[in-house]
């Protein structure tokens, strides 16, 4: 006896099965269910992925957007400038409600994962507590890792060191950096250094912001690859943005992108925000500041990526869709072949959940039930329409719920009411 069975489901590979769910976890993938369920959903030849994951966020600042000002400049200096100004009146009330709000837009969009960086350095830390709490709260529903980010800089900013690593003693996860805000290039080496040293002496992972600006001289990321090697963290180190990867020449573009595939770190761009923030101090042509995705899945690099704002200082939209993530890293990565698009949606999927090391993830026997049933018949039909998530699935419970979309056009008197499909071709 299962507890349910999806039947007439579409696999991201194009397979047809049913899927059989017990006690939470994934107990059968095959042609045609025979035995007995709790409860069956005839899915109707919609496709069955797993769920969404956004391995780049920030649960602190969402939601703000406008709350002190908005950022007409429309630069990342403008938006650390507004966060500076906010912070101090946020309470951690506040930000937990805001958080959780986010993530309720999360599972309704059949995203189940989230990596989300905590600014740890304020004196108080409001926003860890409130993002721990959060964190143990939506456990049942959705998975959140929390970054230690010294946001205002780990040498930078005074006392920065001992909050970061009070945060880690609280039960942050991750510890995080941004040597590209330190006021020198050296102390942004200096500041990699110690906080891997840290990361290796607790058995943590990394996950920095790294080289997010426009500035072609920024080349944190390969003192983050070197690292990566020399503390032993292969397969548990991330490079965040990654940004001035769009403006180095192709020969040191090279020896970087073969230094990152050596050292086994993962890279995390953010189409939506990047392509937003960077290339404000051009005229034209206007770079458009975002890592070499291509080049990087060539070199067999795991990439993912990241939702990172939604409505905050940084970026006034967002509905946390990881389809809309991935379809702009699609148009902006000119990556529209056909294993491109695919490797776009694996980025906010199974690309995503390697770099989190999510434990369980994926469609198959053993794994657990976590799933969403797009109102589409393939992954790259889904990036272009972006559809309704017609069920979303948490350990073999259906969380979330949505009707098919169905549109009517009366064209003529009489007419018939039929609905009009997307009948397109992938």
């Amino acid at each position: 006896m299962m507890d349910l069975v999806l039947t007439n489901a579409t696999l991201p590979d194009g397979t047809r099965a049913d899927i059989a769910i017990r006690n939470g976890l994934i107990a059968d993938i095959a042609p045609r269910f025979t035995g007995e369920a709790g409860r069956k959903i005839d899915v109707g030849g919609h496709l069955v992925s797993p769920p969404f994951v956004d391995s780049h966020f920030h649960l602190d600042s969402t939601l703000t957007a406008g709350v002190i000002r908005h950022n007409t400049s429309g630069t990342l200096a403008e938006g650390i400038a507004i966060w500076k100004e906010l912070k101090p009146t946020l309470t951690e009330e506040d930000i937990y409600n805001r958080a959780k709000r986010l993530c309720e837009m999360a599972i309704a969009k059949g995203n189940l994962a989230i990596r989300s960086h905590v600014d740890t350095s304020p004196e108080e830390p409001r926003a860890v507590r409130a993002l721990l709490a959060l964190q143990k709260d939506m456990k049942p529903w959705i998975d959140i890792q929390l970054v230690a980010f010294p946001q205002d800089g780990f040498f930078r900013m005074p006392g920065a060191a001992a909050r970061l690593e009070h945060a880690l003693d609280m039960g942050v996860n991750l510890v995080g950096g941004i040597p590209h805000f330190e006021r020198t290039t050296n102390e942004g080496t200096q500041s990699i250094e110690a906080l891997f040293r840290i990361a290796a002496d607790r058995g943590l992972s990394v996950d920095m912001h790294c080289d997010e600006t426009d500035d072609a001289s920024s080349r944190h990321a390969e003192t983050m690859a070197a690292c990566t090697i020399r503390y032993g963290l292969q397969g548990r180190v991330a490079g965040s943005h990654l940004a001035s990867m769009h403006s180095i020449d192709n020969a040191y573009a090279g020896k970087l992108i073969g230094m990152l595939a050596d050292s086994g770190m993962g890279v995390i761009a953010n189409p939506l925000i990047n392509i937003t923030l960077q290339g404000r101090y051009d005229t034209y042509p206007k770079r458009r500041g975002l890592a070499r995705i291509r080049e990087l899945v060539q070199a067999a690099v795991p990439v993912g990526f990241g939702h990172d704002c939604v409505m905050d200082p940084w970026y006034r939209l967002g509905s946390h869709d990881m389809l809309e993530v991935a379809s702009m890293g699609a148009h902006v990565g000119h990556m529209t072949g056909e294993e491109e698009l695919l490797d776009c949606y694996r980025a906010v999927t199974e690309n995503a959940a390697r770099i989190m090391e999510l434990d369980g993830y994926g469609l198959a026997v053993g794994k657990r039930a976590d799933m969403v049933v797009l109102q589409a018949s393939s992954p790259i039909e889904a990036l272009r329409l972006r559809p309704t998530r017609l069920y979303v699935i948490r350990a073999g419970k259906v969380i979330a719920q949505s009707p098919a979309q169905a549109t009517i056009l009366h064209l003529d008197t009489p007419f018939e009411e039929q609905p009009i499909r997307d009948s397109g071709q992938n």
